[in-house]
């Protein structure tokens, strides 16, 4: 049994199946967690959809901004940008299927692979957060977008405020945090406040803030977190942080990291294995 983690899709289904293939992916064998941003910008969202979800227990799949994105402009609360190419979906005869499958994906999950902890999130975690509050966050957000009332919190989601964790945050404003730490961070202040604006990699850090994971005090510093979403970062490997979105949609690679036994200090031993991308893009978020 092969346990594996896939960096951002983003609707480019040749591509994942290439890596299905390249890797040698069985269902009733090996397992796959996918880091979120399933679909959009590449050709073929709704063939990406319908894969994972015909894989069913096989493959769990996390929810990124664009998958998010989806939900809301499915909804008529969100207008599609000039290079989406969510059509695949919208107009499939299947689409309420597919928009119901993915609205009860996870917003993080955790597991321990030979006893190491693994923390998968779409873009990271605020430095205040442990795994487990990290886990038990990322649920008060699945129970809301699993709900009757999914479309109210859509239409509330997006707004860059507040930009810091309390504990006290109430109703929309604390879900939103939680989204916005889960989806959408890239840098942080030492006081975990967010700054959502910069999509460059770290050259372009701006002043007064480092990478989410390079927080002074974060709390996760113990455990593996492996995340995407940040293609002009690539592919990063540190004892704490694996970084798995290598550009797929916009000319790079899609990865998948096969994760095997630790080694004698406790890191996980992994294999990254990669297909080339035949869709090209401008960066763009």
């Amino acid at each position: 049994m092969a346990l594996y983690l896939i960096g951002d899709i983003q609707g480019c289904d040749s591509a994942l199946e290439r890596l299905l293939a390249h890797i040698d992916f069985s269902p009733s064998r090996d397992t796959l967690y996918v880091l979120g941003d399933l679909v959009n910008r590449g050709p073929d969202s709704a063939s990406v959809l319908r894969r994972l979800r015909a894989l069913d227990g096989a493959a769990h799949c996390l929810l990124g901004n664009h998958d998010l994105h989806l939900l809301a402009v499915a909804q008529g609360l969100r207008k599609a940008h000039r290079k989406d190419t969510l059509d695949s979906v919208s107009q499939a005869p299947d689409r309420e299927d597919l928009l119901d499958w993915l609205r009860h994906r996870a917003m993080a999950m955790h597991l321990r692979h030979h006893g190491v902890s693994v923390l998968m999130v779409h873009a990271g975690v605020l430095p205040a957060w442990t795994c487990e509050k990290t886990m038990a966050l990322a649920a008060e957000v699945q129970t809301m977008l699993r709900g009757p009332d999914y479309a109210i919190f859509l239409a509330t989601m997006y707004s860059g405020l507040p930009n810091q964790w309390d504990d006290g945050l109430q109703g929309h404003d604390r879900l939103r945090v939680i989204v916005n730490a889960l989806t959408r961070i890239r840098f942080c202040d030492a006081q975990g406040r967010m700054e959502l604006e910069t999509k460059q990699g770290l050259s372009a850090t701006p002043a007064g803030h480092t990478a989410w994971f390079d927080a002074p005090g974060r709390r996760t510093v113990g455990d593996t977190v492996a995340f995407g979403h940040w293609s002009a970062l690539g592919w990063l490997d540190r004892s704490d942080v694996l970084s798995l979105d290598s550009g797929c949609v916009w000319g790079g690679c899609l990865s998948a990291l096969r994760l095997d036994a630790p080694d004698g200090q406790g890191r996980l031993n992994h294999t990254l294995m990669q297909v080339p991308c035949d869709q090209a893009q401008a960066l763009d978020d």
